[in-house]
């Protein structure tokens, strides 16, 4: 049987698109007591609102929200969410034990479910009094994140540094040439979702592909956990911006790599893979001291317009469209017309798209990337995989060139065989190849390489 289309490649591992309130603190509750020791409640509490999910009792599993996540998600859409995961990954296959781990005051309890095409990991955060404070859907490889360890090579070394102060850093990791520098140097920015700092999904780690790569022809690198990644809790107020997601955090990046020894820090540039491509011209702008952007698989075109059509794309993939994914793409496009209508004056989506809030939104609606990245007058390079299905040649590239003709300082790399994760592929782009171990193919970080020391 086949199954309403998935989002999960969206722009790069929006793993499910509507991630519900994050786990952790939230604001204006006063502080919350600390961490109940005792396991059997918080599971208890978890058990219960899987088991009211799971026999359709949406408004009783809503019922054990505390007062913020119950505003934020009603039980509708709680059940949207619920019953849209076997339609998007497969049948339920099993639901592992318990897992339980204590963050920032509460209790944070993890469910391993195996479906037919995915595992994924269900978070249920419960607080000091017994309410649910938090619930997301995670893949399975975020459950417990590894600290990377360091990678043996004599042609460069890595060590591990931190964006930002104690309380809300980000864990990094800076990968130097061998020699004494000062080189040249990079800060990798992630596409969509909570993406680790070596960017990965399935077996593949493109940024550390291009870290390793790079480093090895005198670039240093410096690559980090992302926001939503790394600190969930910070976004549980549910209002931010691709600001507070993004791009605060690179200017940080930048900024701590500029004052790093062996580091020329008139020679630092930004690398945006996929949405951290499209917010790389923004991140030029409030850094300042930037020398130079390189852009992977950017998408110039508003992510409104993007979602609904890759959810046509995978929908007929196979060339057959079901009555599921109809319904699929129409409820996709209605999102995307209560987004546009926003640009106008319009309401807030009553649903919004992949459960940003709408801050996210209206700051999308506010920002052209192609635009501002004209203004900067920084030298660019565009890289682009012409099996890419989620940034496009025609639909995002196009744009650029448009936009960035005529400039002497603009240089385009387009690659026929290679997808989003600038990895190489026969046929049509299509989600399962991200799940099939791969590289970055080598000519692309030459070609960036070569580009990097020209500048």
């Amino acid at each position: 049987m086949k199954h309403a289309p998935t989002v999960l490649p969206l722009l790069l591992a929006m793993v499910l698109p509507c991630t519900m309130a994050a786990a952790g603190n939230t604001p204006g509750t006063g502080a919350t007591a600390s961490a109940n020791t005792e396991s059997a409640p918080a599971i208890g509490i978890a058990d219960r609102f899987l088991v009211l999910l799971d026999a359709g009792d949406h408004a009783g599993a809503h019922a054990l929200f505390d007062d913020s996540l119950g505003k934020s998600l009603s039980s509708v859409q709680l059940g949207d969410v619920w019953n849209a995961l076997p339609r998007q990954f497969g049948a339920l296959r099993s639901r592992g034990a318990a897992r339980l781990t204590a963050q920032n005051g509460q209790n944070l309890v993890f469910y391993r479910h195996q479906f037919a095409n995915a595992a994924l990991d269900a978070l249920v955060a419960v607080d000091a009094r017994g309410r649910i404070s938090g619930f997301r859907i995670l893949p399975a490889a975020a459950q417990t994140p590894p600290t990377p360890l360091p990678v043996a090579d004599s042609a460069f070394s890595e060590r591990m540094l931190q964006i930002g102060d104690d309380a809300t850093g980000l864990p990094a990791t800076l990968t130097l040439p061998a020699g004494d520098g000062p080189f040249p140097a990079v800060v990798l920015v992630h596409g969509s979702g909570p993406h680790d700092r070596d960017e990965s999904i399935g077996p593949n780690k493109p940024f550390s592909d291009l870290a390793h790569g790079l480093a090895r022809d005198g670039i240093a690198v410096l690559r980090y956990e992302k926001r939503t990644k790394a600190r969930p809790q910070d976004f549980a107020g549910g209002h931010f911006t691709l600001r507070e997601e993004t791009v605060d955090d690179a200017v940080a990046a930048l900024a701590l790599l500029r004052r790093t020894p062996g580091i020329d820090a008139a020679r630092v540039f930004v690398l945006g893979h996929s949405l951290g491509g499209y917010a790389a011209p923004m991140i030029a702008r409030q850094a300042g001291n930037v020398r130079g952007l390189v852009l992977l698989a950017a998408n110039a075109r508003d992510l409104h317009d993007i979602v609904p059509e890759q959810v046509e794309y995978l929908a007929e993939l196979d060339d057959a469209v079901t009555e599921p994914e109809l319904q699929a793409i129409a409820a996709m496009r209605a999102q995307r017309d209560e987004i546009e209508a926003m640009r106008g004056g319009g309401p807030a989506p009553a649903k919004p798209m992949l459960g940003l809030p709408e801050t996210y939104w209206r700051g999308l609606l506010a920002y052209d990337p192609v635009a501002e990245a004209k203004a900067l007058k920084l030298p660019m390079l565009l890289v682009q995989g012409e099996r890419d299905y989620q940034v496009t040649v025609a639909g995002d590239l196009a744009r650029w060139q448009k936009g960035l003709s005529g400039r002497a300082d603009v240089r385009i790399r387009r690659y026929p065989a290679l997808n989003h994760l600038l990895m190489p592929g026969q046929g049509r782009g299509n989600p399962q190849e991200y799940l099939k171990p791969a590289q970055v193919d080598a000519a692309v970080i030459a070609d960036i390489a070569a580009w990097i020391k020209a500048h």
